[in-house]
């Protein structure tokens, strides 16, 4: 019997990786606590074999007047929460870090990996995330093993990111480039089957869980409507106007650049429960499309 805390309430990540547990009853014991005040600080972590620390504020805004609460809660309470853990004599910590600790997507004509030892935040969001990240890993000891789980964009039915978003605008896209940017991303179920691997095994170390295949923009956007019943139009021509906003915008070479971690052998945390047209189909519709095409 495994026993987890989830510190963090009503995260995405977090309470997919809980309902995917308590499945399990005779295998795991999960619980989850509130960490938006100190009363955190009353509960008794030596219960536990496993701290999952999801709680975190969310990059939703690049305000100054947000860098404060940035650093407050992604880096100092993820490391006191860690160090609050080790000495409660815990054995397990995972923490959720983040791929934006590598800085912003390349232009899509720069198809050049992620280089994993390389960090470049651009935002105090990223800068936060990177601090509580190279800290809590300095925290890893013979007793007390550190998890750090580098995501990319997490997608899935309930997700608030920007593959909802763009799954959202893409019924306006009637014509889109044919622009193939490459984006590491993973559907909540295989972060799920990731995460689950790390508690079952006991791993230790940093992760770069991802799905099998890199996701481009267009095909997000095409697929999409293909469930909406539209058609959609590739231009080649349109390739030129993306490259041409791309000099200018940060928020165009964001949507169509490439941002992706290249595979390596001893990657053990990519996984396949469905294709790219599924995952796609299931964040859209959700247990819709699910009850549709497995009962």
């Amino acid at each position: 019997m495994k026993r987890i805390l989830i510190t963090g309430v009503n995260s995405f990540i977090g309470t997919s990786i809980e309902n995917e547990l308590i499945k399990y009853p005779m295998n795991y014991t999960v619980d989850s606590i509130d960490m938006k005040n100190n009363d955190w600080k009353k509960y008794d972590f030596s219960l536990y074999d496993y701290v999952f620390h999801v709680a975190g504020i969310a990059h939703v805004s690049n305000d100054k007047k947000l860098d404060d609460l940035y650093y407050k809660v992604n880096r100092d309470l993820a490391i006191e929460t860690a160090l609050y853990a080790k000495n409660s004599g815990v054995k397990n910590f995972i923490f959720m870090s983040s791929m934006i600790i590598y800085g912003e997507d390349n232009k899509y004509f720069n198809k050049k990996p992620i280089d994993r030892n390389s960090y470049n935040p651009t935002s105090a969001y990223g800068k936060s995330k990177l601090a509580a990240d190279l800290e809590i890993q300095k925290l890893q000891s013979d007793s007390f093993n550190v998890s750090i789980i580098r995501t990319p964009v997490v997608y899935g039915k309930g997700s608030k990111g920007n593959f909802t978003k763009l799954q959202k605008m893409a019924k306006y896209f009637l014509f889109v480039p044919t622009i193939k940017n490459q984006k590491s991303m993973i559907y909540i179920d295989n972060l799920v089957k990731a995460i689950k691997k790390i508690i079952d095994n006991g791993l230790s170390g940093v992760f770069y869980p991802q799905n099998s295949y890199y996701v481009s923009t267009v095909d997000i956007i095409v697929e999409t409507r293909k469930i909406m019943k539209k058609k959609t139009f590739r231009l080649r021509i349109l390739n030129i106007v993306i490259w041409f906003l791309s000099l200018f915008s940060k928020k165009i070479t964001k949507i169509f650049g490439n941002k992706y971690y290249q595979v390596f052998d001893d990657d053990n945390l990519i996984f396949d429960g469905y294709s790219f047209e599924e995952t796609v189909a299931l964040t859209y519709e959700g247990e819709k499309w699910r009850k549709s095409h497995f009962l």
